[in-house]
């Protein structure tokens, strides 16, 4: 009898985490244990610390509760939001590998349409490895996937592409919607599968959802900050959205990539609406301040890394958006105290060469 061939060895096993919030057992996992399990789990456990989260065996992890974020910040713990799924960027943040894959736990594996289970994580990983074409727009969508190239018209001088620092997944059944479009259409399931991959351009802003996205940790993870969220504050479900306008003005300045699209994961459970609408109510009115002010941004040429675009990007929204409201100055605090704690727990190791200069010489 043949011997069992070898299954291949996961793209970038060693140089990958998957960050999950929850409040719950992860029974999720078992669905997922042949796409996840050789990769390392950093669960991050909202609510009550007191309380056991189960996790299937098997599976490689490190969990934190409130008490492990409180005693390794220090002081600085109020930056990570409480009982509010934000609380994931605490994994982003401990994490000692190049990318981050985090996901929700009422998210199952899709099937394509031609019912093949979809491996979100190993499509996330290709589109991060492949570059992104900000600055024009190919119409066969990603150029570098297999079947598709550059159109006739597109620049040569621009195909080599830059960098991909996001990859953006969407997710099927349950849309990914705000309240007042879940109370009217409370019936809606998407069972669109676009099977299309492509780079958001230079100055277009996007909403981005959490619950199904990856990225380069090492381009643009202290930008992955998401916000001050859920337990006393005004404001809830902006927490992606927040980091997705700061992530797209600081790439869009540094000349990196975010992509969307592909892959597709299953989204189970439709949230309470009214309880959205309660969360949400401040940010649909602010929102219409918020959307014109990271479209207005300019950072200046001297920011160079991550760090030093997200403490100017604090510095303006202190400066215009405290006017909105005083909660803007809170999180304008919060997000200088989350680059000193991302730095203290990593330090700097020069930066990263951008397109807009090289880092700074010692």
């Amino acid at each position: 009898m043949a011997s069992a061939s070898h299954a291949p060895t996961p793209l970038l096993k060693d140089e990958l985490d998957i960050v999950i919030p929850t409040i719950r057992n992860l029974d999720f996992l078992e669905m997922w244990r042949p796409f996840f399990q050789p990769y390392h789990l950093i669960i991050v456990q909202d609510g009550d610390p007191s309380k056991t989260i189960r996790v299937p065996e098997g599976f490689d992890y490190e969990l934190y509760n409130r008490n492990d974020i409180n005693r390794m910040l220090g002081p600085k713990a109020s930056c990570i939001s409480f009982k509010d799924s934000a609380c994931r960027c605490f994994g982003y943040m401990v994490s000692k590998k190049k990318y981050i894959y985090t996901i929700d736990d009422d998210c199952f594996v899709a099937k394509d349409p031609s019912g093949k289970d979809i491996n979100a994580l190993e499509q996330h990983i290709k589109n991060l490895l492949s570059p992104s074409t900000p600055f024009f727009f190919n119409t066969l969508y990603d150029p570098y996937r297999v079947g598709a190239d550059f159109v006739r018209g597109y620049p040569f001088s621009l195909r080599e592409g830059v960098p991909t620092a996001v990859s953006h997944g969407l997710w099927l059944n349950i849309p990914d919607y705000d309240a007042p479009t879940q109370l009217v259409k409370p019936l809606e399931r998407n069972t669109r599968y676009v099977d299309a991959i492509l780079t958001i351009p230079k100055g277009t802003l996007f909403p981005m959802c959490g619950m199904n996205l990856a990225f380069d940790r090492e381009l643009i993870g202290p930008a992955m900050y998401f916000g001050l969220m859920g337990d006393g504050q005004p404001i809830g479900r902006y927490d992606d959205m927040w980091a997705g306008w700061c992530t797209k003005v600081i790439t869009d300045h540094l000349g990196l990539g975010v992509k969307t699209g592909l892959p597709y994961i299953w989204h189970s459970k439709a949230s309470n609406p009214f309880v959205n609408l309660k969360k949400e109510y401040n940010g649909i009115f602010w929102q219409e301040e918020l959307i014109p002010f990271f479209q207005s941004v300019s950072l200046p040429k001297e920011a160079t890394t991550v760090q030093k675009c997200y403490l100017e990007l604090a510095k303006q929204v202190r400066a215009k958006l405290g006017k909105v409201d005083g909660y803007f100055n809170k999180l304008a605090d919060s997000m200088v105290t989350w680059i000193e704690a991302w730095d203290e727990l990593n330090p700097p190791k020069g930066g990263v060469p951008t397109a807009n200069g090289p880092p700074p010489k010692k």
